[in-house]
């Protein structure tokens, strides 16, 4: 049984960033995939989802990442995963997910390496 999910998107000039708090599974990822398509994304940006307070994923949650990715790469935009907890990241050791997704610690490195060059 799921504890809840919440879902905050925000917008930066790099893109959108998915912010992910509480339990992503069977039960809350159909709320998350129902989000997606309404992102704005443009080519060149890049969509962030920040995992900094995910506290459990399964499968379902596997599948929610890899349709963002999916997305992401329709818009002609790049797509990572930043502040990936512990258990997440053995996940993604033990199903060779961590072969296919960007990782960084935390979404403001993500968001500053699409920065616009200053000046």
């Amino acid at each position: 049984m799921t504890t809840g999910l919440n879902v905050n998107i925000r917008t930066t000039p790099a893109g959108p960033v998915i912010e992910l708090e509480g339990h992503l599974d069977h039960y809350a990822a159909p709320q998350v995939l129902t989000l997606l398509p309404g992102l704005t994304l443009r080519p060149g940006q890049q969509l962030v989802v920040d995992l900094a307070h995910l506290t459990f994923c399964d499968s379902r949650g596997l599948s929610v990442f890899i349709a963002a990715r999916n997305c992401a790469f329709a818009a002609d935009a790049t797509f990572v995963l930043t502040a990936v907890p512990g258990h997440v990241t053995r996940i993604f050791r033990i199903t060779g997910l961590d072969q296919v997704f960007t990782t960084r610690t935390a979404a403001q490195a993500a968001e500053d390496d699409r920065a616009p060059p200053a000046g």
